[in-house]
């Protein structure tokens, strides 16, 4: 019995012997056939590093990446020329400045320089977006681009209606440009990107999402604004005003336009790209905008009873198409054209489709009687000058 233990034993222990001498031999063969500097690399090629890499990168890096470098600073400057005060002025009723000085006071202030700044973006060959508010009175306008250059900027044309001006910059391309989006497409819920170049800091980003399509600016206490703006709460920086609000493939799907302070502080609200292209091409090949309108103020009205809306005439332009047609205070507003009219803004739609140059058709509500007017919009301009 011992014998044959003995001999078991033998026998396992060679056989462990005979693994190992095979797993030896295999490591000397693979390191003959594969040298130790290549079984150190990965096996995997670089390549796919590179590429999983940029997989790891954000949507909002990506869409700074396709638009950032259109982004620019606009440093506008505007001359104040002095003024003379009169001798009685508020400003220099204190007699105790003279008499600490021992000496008179200027009464012929100095000429000085304003400067400000604000954002845009180039959306075409060496032309730029902005808001009219940015570049409003400048004398002159510089252009910052993201590779430090700065030129000189001349402006093609404003409207203060939309508040959007366009402009040309002094040099040559090629030009990094934007790529514009579909307002008309984006939702509420849908990521939106701001971005400027507050204080000449270089892409400034701030991220939201879409918060309401059609504020109407009425809404907001503006009412020399002819405009429906995208809400955001991406927040709008001071100095981003005229940058581009992105979606998250990085195209413009707005611009910039104002942030609402005091109460309800902390939203952001943007012209819709649409609207902009439709304004930008106009300044562009017209040098400025027509209006068509016919010169009454609208309030819309909901009653919560019978949940209808309705749109009421709040006030009648003096010598208007609106006075001359014969239309009055609280004339409730039913059709226009052959819209029904559910809200202000179906009122100002219908009047803008349809131009100056043309009749339209609009249908009253007066003490339940109903009233057919024909009306002929002008320009606002026109209204301006009455």
């Amino acid at each position: 019995m011992y014998l044959k233990k003995l001999k078991n034993i033998k026998k396992t222990k060679l056989k462990s012997f005979k693994h190992n001498k095979f797993i030896l031999s295999s490591a000397i063969t693979i390191s003959i056939l594969y040298p130790s500097n290549i079984i150190s690399q990965p096996l995997i090629k670089q390549k796919f590093y590179e590429i999983n890499e940029n997989s790891n990168k954000s949507f909002i890096t990506k869409a700074i990446e396709k638009t950032g470098s259109s982004v620019v600073t606009i440093e506008t400057q505007r001359y104040i020329k002095k003024r003379k005060f009169p001798r009685n002025s508020q400003l220099f009723l204190d007699p105790y400045f003279e008499r600490f000085f021992g000496l008179d006071l200027p009464y012929n202030n100095q000429p000085s320089i304003e400067q400000s700044q604000g954002s845009g973006f180039i959306f075409a060959d060496g032309i730029v977006m902005t808001n009219a508010h940015v570049v409003n009175g400048s004398d002159q306008v510089i252009v910052g681009l993201k590779n430090g250059k700065k030129l000189k900027g001349k402006l093609i044309g404003q409207d203060f209606f939309t508040d959007l001006a366009v402009l040309q910059i002094e040099g040559k391309g090629p030009w990094p440009k934007a790529k514009l989006g579909d307002s008309t497409k984006i939702k509420v819920g849908d990521w939106a990107i701001a971005v400027g170049n507050p204080f000449g800091l270089e892409n400034t980003v701030t991220l939201g999402i879409i918060s309401n399509l059609k504020r109407n600016v009425a809404q907001l206490g503006i009412y020399d604004k002819k405009l429906e703006l995208i809400q955001t709460d991406a927040a709008i920086n001071p100095g981003n005003s005229g940058g581009p609000l992105l979606n998250s493939d990085g195209e413009v799907i707005g611009i910039n336009t104002l942030i609402r302070s005091g109460p309800g502080a902390g939203l952001s609200f943007a012209i819709p790209i649409n609207k902009a292209k439709e304004i930008a091409y106009q300044l562009i090949n017209n040098g400025k905008v027509i209006h068509p309108m016919i010169g009454i103020s609208l309030i819309d009205k909901s009653n919560f009873e019978t949940t209808m809306n309705s749109v009421t005439v709040g006030y009648v332009v003096p010598n208007s198409p609106a006075e001359k047609s014969g239309i009055v205070v609280n004339d409730i507003i039913i059709k226009v054209g052959n819209k029904n009219i559910e809200k202000a803004s179906d009122v100002i739609n219908e009047i803008t489709k349809n131009g100056i140059k043309k009749q339209i058709n609009i249908v009253l509500k007066r003490k339940n009687q109903f009233i057919k007017l024909k009306v002929k919009p002008t320009d606002v301009t026109n209204l301006q000058n009455k």
